[in-house]
């Protein structure tokens, strides 16, 4: 198995972006990380190394603040990275 180690922000990094769909994939698939995410995750640069992740979506804030309590309880101090998704409404 292999060991997971997580990788912490130095500064709150609040930005907005697109999920962008793939016409390869023919699927909303493609979050592209902008430069601020890079710059203060500069191990994400290592062309060589391979990351994961671990995505969970809470369907109420009940489920929420309990993942939370327990994310406090470990030893592990690892912090959720929160992204919001949103259905943008089209402008012409």
């Amino acid at each position: 198995m292999e060991s997971k180690k997580p990788l912490c922000p130095r500064n709150c990094i609040d930005i907005n972006g697109k999920i962008i769909y793939s016409e390869g994939d023919q699927a909303w698939n493609l979050i592209r990380l902008k430069k601020e995410v890079l710059n203060e995750f500069y191990q994400l640069k290592e062309k060589r190394a391979k990351f994961s992740y671990h995505m969970v979506y809470y369907r109420n804030y009940e489920e929420l603040e309990k993942a939370v309590k327990e994310l406090k309880k470990k030893s592990e101090m690892v912090l959720p990275f929160l992204v919001f998704l949103y259905k943008e409404t089209l402008t012409l």
